[in-house]
């Protein structure tokens, strides 16, 4: 079989789409890192966190990778909650949104984080971090599959059994669970 005629900017996509595949593995095995390269990483591990780095280049507080000691939280989506702007679908306001899943509303708004529990229970986390969760939507929109810090605990309003929709799907969901763009039902 031959492979596809592509473009040079569908040719540097690809580049860049396996590129990031390179890291996610490294990260798979345990040995990716964002941080200064160990004495003892190989020149393989230098060049791929190297490139991990660079093409991590969008940051923005909370995203798990400079100066945080927090693990990182596998979101399969999110929302984000403001009043005037709700999310697409979602016919309530948002006093009302609010009262319906247990929260104050707030000026800042919430983001709904949708993820498992360690029983591997669908859960959504209502968390304040929506400045984290816009930076996660621009990763998202440029196909960069990250998970965010763990919230520190002032930040989880509370945690409720479930998923709370509509949600924006990580790049990461849409791939495992061949969603192409359809809701989960």
């Amino acid at each position: 079989m031959t492979s596809p005629e592509l473009s040079d900017l569908d040719y540097l996509r690809e580049i860049e789409r396996l590129a990031n595949r390179v890291g996610v593995e490294a990260s798979n095995e345990g040995w990716l890192s964002f941080e200064e390269d160990s004495e003892e990483a190989t020149p393989l591990q230098r060049s791929v966190n190297a490139l991990a780095r660079t093409l991590r280049s969008y940051h923005f507080k909370g995203d798990g990778c400079l100066g945080e000691d927090r693990p990182l939280v596998r979101l399969i989506g999110a929302t984000v909650l403001k009043p005037k702007a709700m999310p697409f679908g979602m016919e309530e306001t948002y006093e009302e949104a609010c009262a319906r899943i247990g929260v104050e509303p707030r000026p800042e708004g919430w983001a709904l984080w949708n993820t498992w529990d360690d029983g591997n229970l669908k859960v959504t986390m209502v968390v304040s971090a929506v400045e984290t969760t816009e930076g996660l939507f621009k990763a998202w929109a440029n196909g960069r599959a990250l998970d965010p810090a763990s919230p520190l605990p002032s930040q989880i309003a509370l945690v409720r059994r479930g998923w709370i929709g509509p949600m924006v799907f990580s790049p990461r969901a849409v791939g495992r669970m061949a969603l192409g763009g359809l809701p989960l039902s």
